[in-house]
């Protein structure tokens, strides 16, 4: 099981409200974001309007707004919110023992698409 997930480091790395991005050799930059109420995210590090780094974006609850152009996105599921359509690929992330770990298949292959919506 362990070697499933990929141990990217202590939750203490990331500040409540913020983001630390991890570069993926081959493949594209992950965002991983620390909630003002103790939750982490990981997200594709592109903005699915204009590719903006959503790592240097504002976290509010469970959204963060690109820094570009104000886009809103969920850090659950990736989609663009209100008006705007769009998602980008979500990495799955579990806290255990104060580490954070990713699941390798997914940093590997680029993020988990959202589930569509019928």
């Amino acid at each position: 099981m362990i070697g499933d997930w990929l141990d990217i480091g202590p939750v203490s790395q990331i500040s409540p409200g913020n983001a630390r991005t991890l570069p993926v050799r081959g493949g594209e930059e992950i965002a991983v974001f620390h909630t003002l109420d103790n939750r982490f995210f990981a997200l594709v590090n592109r903005c699915p309007h204009k590719a903006g780094p959503l790592s240097q974006g504002i976290v509010h609850g469970d959204v963060v707004t690109c820094p570009l152009h104000a886009w809103n996105i969920s850090l659950k599921t990736g989609k663009a919110l209100g008006d705007d359509d769009g998602c980008v690929p979500t990495i799955p992330l579990r806290v255990d023992a104060g580490r954070i770990y990713l699941l390798r298949e997914a940093v590997l292959g680029g993020g988990t698409p959202p589930a569509k919506v019928a």
